[in-house]
């Protein structure tokens, strides 16, 4: 069996042996970090590359201009129509990844979720997947979601765990711990009624309905990731203390865990939107643009 990916070193050196390129419709990239991300793509051989907008400000690119080859472009008039442009390349096959460039996120997701136009299939949510490498844990971290559901359904949080497990297989993680998190090891159907379905989620993973994983909860952080603290407390769960992924609650535990471990750790970090006809390279303003290259490489593999 081959060896898990541990680190985003690991997924490019892997990524880079596939010979395989991706196609990424990338929505008005004017902004020199999206440009940047890119480049790096194409120095690797991962991509190639469907600038909707802008072709004049890529062009001049002298970093781009080797790869000319691997370039096409779609004019587009303005922000809302590149994004229309970028999501109706990826409903007709042209397109296996959508990258945001320099374009509101409102204004890209609102192309993505046109119910006419838009490419989430019936059924299925959007979500936010985020991977990261911290230094003081053994192998990579995932977890959802920071950035889209303010407070998951039932439904939606099922859609959570199985997303993020299939991202976990897609590392070479054969049999992924995903762990759902709250500030207790408790069920309590009158505080917080989430936890009933935390259990329901462990069950159904136990039948095999997310594939092979591990799944168990309600867990806090610290026993999801630290087999001492499990022991300490004489908690008996099958993750272990080595959790692959966590599943926040809500948007409020996550985007303050994302913005803790990012400003007070050296964690280097990689998301994107998961449920939709592909995977969306979604960065935030504040990103690093290596992390919005390992965002993009994120994408790559999970496709």
């Amino acid at each position: 069996m081959a060896k898990a990916i541990s680190n985003f070193h690991e997924l490019i050196a892997s990524l880079s042996t596939r010979n395989e390129r991706k196609r990424v419709a990338v929505v008005w990239p004017e902004d020199e970090s999206t440009q940047y991300s890119v480049g790096l793509a194409l120095d690797y051989g991962l991509i190639d590359v469907i600038c909707v907008g802008c072709e004049r400000q890529v062009r001049s690119n002298e970093h781009l201009a080797p790869y000319a080859e691997h370039f096409s472009f779609v004019d587009a008039a303005d922000r809302d129509e590149a994004a229309r442009l970028s999501v109706q390349l990826v409903r007709e096959g042209k397109a296996d990844i959508l990258m945001k460039g320099l374009i509101n996120t409102d204004n890209l997701l609102r192309a993505v979720l046109d119910r006419q136009t838009g490419i989430l299939p019936e059924g299925r949510v959007l979500t936010h997947v985020t991977a990261a490498t911290i230094p003081s844990y053994p192998k990579m971290l995932f977890f959802t979601d920071s950035a889209v559901i303010p407070y998951p359904t039932n439904a939606q949080r099922r859609q959570q765990v199985m997303y993020v497990a299939d991202v976990c297989r897609s590392f070479g993680i054969a049999e992924p711990r995903i762990s759902l998190i709250h500030c207790t090891e408790k069920v309590s159907q009158k505080h917080f009624p989430f936890t009933v379905h935390y259990r329901e989620l462990a069950e159904a993973a136990q039948r095999g309905e997310f594939g092979p994983c591990i799944v168990d909860g309600p867990l806090d952080l610290k026993t999801s990731v630290s087999i001492e603290s499990m022991r300490t407390k004489g908690i008996q769960s099958p993750i272990n203390g080595e959790a692959d992924a966590l599943v926040f609650p809500d948007i409020e535990a996550a985007n303050v865990f994302y913005k803790t471990i990012t400003l007070f750790c050296d964690v280097e970090t990689a998301g994107m939107l998961q449920g939709a006809m592909a995977p969306v390279v979604l960065p935030s303003r504040s990103d690093s643009k290596l992390c919005k290259f390992y965002s993009l490489a994120l994408a790559i593999i999970s496709c």
